[in-house]
């Protein structure tokens, strides 16, 4: 029996009122981020009332430099029309990969990201803890 490998990159779309979401499953990089991005288009396309595009990340298994530049072209989609972009249980590498690279911001994460995220910077800061403290006094 010959086993046949795993597709690259697999995309299930489920469309509600109002959302689309669509599930990734696979490596997010040069040779599938063409068609993530044509998917994801066609998704917004097709429902003009679409507000919220959801990315269910659970499944990626790889995220490269194309990868990054299909979200952020996606984002740009997105925002252009007045709908939000959801990230729905990112994996660390790619909420570091997003973090480095500086646009993690622009993602609306889920509560498992915003999980992540918070226990990779620690607690949020309290006031009185993190103010600036002032500078040495010259030495003289």
């Amino acid at each position: 029996m010959t086993e046949h490998p795993c597709p690259p990159l697999t995309l299930a779309v489920e469309a509600g009122p109002g959302a689309v979401r669509l599930r990734l499953a696979g490596d997010l990089d040069y040779d599938t981020s063409e068609q993530f991005v044509e998917r994801a288009q066609a998704c917004l396309a097709a429902d003009h009332a679409v507000r919220d595009l959801f990315l269910d990340c659970s499944g990626l298994r790889l995220c490269d430099s194309m990868g990054v530049a299909g979200l952020l072209l996606i984002h740009r989609g997105t925002a252009s029309r007045g709908a939000v972009l959801h990230l729905e249980h990112p994996p660390p590498f790619l909420r570091r990969i997003l973090d480095v690279t500086g646009t993690l911001h622009l993602f609306a994460l889920d509560e498992t990201g915003r999980e992540a995220e918070q226990a990779e910077d620690g607690p949020p800061p309290a006031d009185a803890r993190y103010r600036a403290a002032p500078p040495p006094a010259p030495s003289g």
